[in-house]
């Protein structure tokens, strides 16, 4: 019985190897999600003073082009890193943000930022570096690796709200883009000299019977909608809660970080026990599906009981512990469904998914927004939240493979 005991443990444990690469890959992810975290607080105020004097949607196009061209290119990207490699793409896709990074800092011209925003999108290396950590851990492990990415984004996320200002009054939103440059140098440095590619996931080749087989898996599909739907929800979320906090909760704008920190410390606190629960009694099927009503009751909530701070913290919280153990779920769950020489395709689809969602979850979020006021914005957010519910409902969880990994 101890030795069992003992062998569950070691199951539930990471190598060493598998936390580094973990850690060093989710700072690589959090990197990237800075290109669009670190100046939404601050760029439509920077836009509106530039002397060009942009129109509304010329500042939209700036913000939401990075989305776009990265859906373009993430399946592109992911499946050139399943023939010539993982680390090759990684470096590609920097030396592409790092162009486009010092292309919107050393101008005032909207035209430039807007195509400077579009260059960073296109170093669209999401697909390749969740391949990358695929490849690196075993299946036992896979979760909380992701789970390590998800931590980091969230912290990214919650740091670039309380950091952008003070950034801002430092360098001004050009120095933002130019540190972003600076920050993807050294990314390029700290992928080539810690991380060592696994050297047996490459495929020779692609045909059109690779593109149908990857299209046509329903059960790859389901988890598609599932981060579209996820990150759709997250940019719409964020043209309203803002407004929220100030008139209903009657916290002034420079003081938002109060809240979103604590509430995004408290989600990964609850995040981590699910995770562990999920795999250790076999629930991952039904933790899966509570985390999906976690978001639908916070749409609730913020429909019915968003008068006052507390509420609106209360389904704050709800949200982001169902969005962060989704977050790091599923793209552990592409990579143990997909085929292991079509990984980088699969999660190249995925991460374009993860893409539209944020820009689709904009466009649409707004036109909610300005056509049935704020509360609209809820009720889109709850409609496909629901939808991806009915279609998870018969989701079947990938069995581990034990004992093996892809190292």
């Amino acid at each position: 019985c101890d030795s069992y005991s003992t062998l569950m443990v070691q199951k539930d444990r990471m190598s060493p190897n598998e936390i580094k690469a973990s850690s060093i890959l989710a700072s690589i992810y959090a990197l990237r999600m800075l290109g669009i975290f670190l100046i939404l607080p601050i760029f439509s105020i920077y836009a509106a003073e530039l002397p060009s004097q942009p129109s509304i949607f010329q500042i939209g196009l700036a913000l939401g082009i990075y989305g776009l061209t990265q859906a373009i290119f993430q399946i592109p990207f992911g499946m050139v890193s399943d023939v010539i490699g993982r680390k090759k793409v990684i470096y590609f896709g920097l030396v592409l943000f790092i162009v486009g990074s010092l292309c919107a800092g050393l101008t005032n011209d909207i035209e430039l930022i807007i195509l400077g925003r579009a260059i960073q999108g296109a170093g669209a290396i999401s697909a390749v570096l969740s391949a990358l950590l695929a490849d690196l851990t075993s299946d036992e492990s896979r979760t909380k690796a992701m789970g390590i990415v998800g931590v980091s984004i969230g912290l990214t996320f919650a740091l670039s709200l309380v950091l952008s200002p003070l950034i801002n009054e430092l360098i001004g939103v050009s120095g933002i883009f130019i540190l972003m440059g600076v920050l993807s140098i050294i990314a390029i440095l700290v992928i080539k000299f810690f991380i060592t590619e696994a050297s047996d996931k490459k495929k020779t080749s692609y045909d059109l019977s690779d593109f149908l087989f990857i299209l046509k898996r329903w059960d790859l599909n389901r988890l598609n909608l599932g981060i579209f739907v996820l990150h759709a929800t997250q940019i719409a979320l964020f043209i309203t809660i803002p407004y929220y906090l100030i008139t209903k909760g009657g916290l002034p704008l420079e003081e938002h970080w109060s809240i979103y920190l604590p509430i995004l410390f408290l989600s990964f606190v609850f995040m981590v026990p699910m995770i562990i629960f999920s795999q250790r009694w076999k629930l991952s099927k039904q933790t899966f599906l509570f985390s999906i009503i976690l978001l639908f009751l916070s749409q609730f909530l913020f429909i019915n009981y968003s008068n006052e701070i507390l509420n609106i913290s209360l389904a704050l919280l709800i949200y982001f512990i169902g969005f962060n153990f989704l977050e790091a779920s599923l793209p552990s769950l592409v990579s143990r469904i997909a085929p292991i020489d079509r990984k980088g395709f699969s999660l190249g689809v995925y991460n374009t998914c993860q893409s539209l969602g944020m820009f689709f979850g904009g466009i649409l979020g707004g036109f909610a927004a300005k056509n049935f006021g704020y509360v609209g914005v809820f009720y889109f957010c709850g409609i496909i939240i629901s939808i991806w519910f009915i279609f998870s409902l018969s989701i079947k969880m990938p069995e581990l493979k034990k004992g093996l990994k892809n190292t």
